[in-house]
């Protein structure tokens, strides 16, 4: 299919994660105050959405406490900057499990809950948007698997829209679009939807451009979508995600460097995805733009 290269280009900074990079990088933001300072300087460097994780601030692993989130959310939204919030609702569905003789119990580190305790934090923060990682998959981490059901998936799902906010469908793999398809036309999801094209992450979709293109294609005509790749690659998928006609996304939750040697922070990160959107002839758009292309509406300091 001819491409069409998007020339209004908004770009996410995904300012954390929950992968165990905190030591790997003085600048991968631990506490809630860290996590929302790096999200500040990333919209004062031009991203238009922040999406945040949470982490123990002594240790930096993932967490899923509610104060974590809600002083995140409060700081961000009291910033003298404006930017969409984007919670993650990917926590609580991490299956470990024992040696292939015996799978059964589940091993340590396994984190199972249910659809109202995964959507916690966005009922209490309610950002504008949180994510929906549209299906199961496995990481290259031991016998880790994520795990996301067909019935997980439309109960998170119906809640999210429920609330009001904008689900982000992550999509690892292309039957992660099939579903997200299915979802929107059993009613579960509005349409059009939102989707971020997450590439390059073992074992999902690999980031080779063919592969990128066959995710590409599969999003529906009307539909809003971003994409990035892991490490070395980021930028690279950051112009071919504008020529493909998407959006573009940074961040050190996919990527810890500026260059070779050179650890980057986030608002490093966002500049040089700037920098290339501009050189292809391409407009980056602001929180303004983005809240009316996709229907967000804007909560004030304190108002959730």
């Amino acid at each position: 299919m001819p491409l069409t290269m998007n020339r209004e280009v908004f770009i996410t900074c995904a300012v954390t994660g929950s992968g165990g990079t905190q030591d790997r990088s003085p600048h991968v933001p631990r506490s809630p105050r860290q996590i929302a300072d790096s999200a500040i300087a990333a919209a004062k460097a031009g991203a238009a959405i922040v999406h945040c994780h949470v982490r123990d601030p002594e240790t930096g692993k993932p967490s899923r406490k509610l104060d974590y989130y809600r002083e995140v959310t409060d700081r961000i939204r009291a910033a003298d900057v404006d930017v969409v919030l984007n919670l993650t609702a990917g926590m609580g569905g991490d299956l470990v499990l024992g040696r292939p003789d015996r799978p059964l119990p589940p091993a340590d580190g396994t984190d199972m809950i249910g659809a109202e305790e995964r959507l916690a934090h966005v009922r209490d923060c309610l950002p504008e948007i949180c994510t929906l990682d549209c299906g199961s998959m496995n990481f290259a981490e031991a016998d880790f698997v994520m795990v996301n059901t067909p019935g997980m998936l439309t109960e998170m799902g119906g809640m999210m829209e429920a609330l009001g906010v904008k689900p982000e469908i992550e999509a690892f793999d292309t039957g992660h679009l099939w579903y997200a398809k299915e979802l929107v036309r059993q009613g579960v999801l509005k349409d059009p939807a939102l989707v971020q094209l997450c590439m390059g992450v073992p074992w999902g979709a690999p980031d080779d451009l063919n592969t990128f293109m066959a995710m590409v294609n599969n999003v529906p005509a009307g539909w809003t979508f971003s994409a990035f790749s892991l490490g070395r690659n980021q930028m690279a998928y950051a112009a071919a995600a504008v020529l493909a006609g998407g959006h573009v996304r940074v961040g050190l939750e996919d990527n810890l460097w500026l260059d070779k040697g050179v650890l980057a922070t986030n608002a490093q990160l966002v500049e040089r995805a700037v920098g290339i959107v501009e050189r292809m002839g391409a407009r980056v758009i602001g929180p303004a733009e983005v809240r009316e292309k996709l229907g967000l509406t804007k909560r004030a300091p304190g108002s959730a």
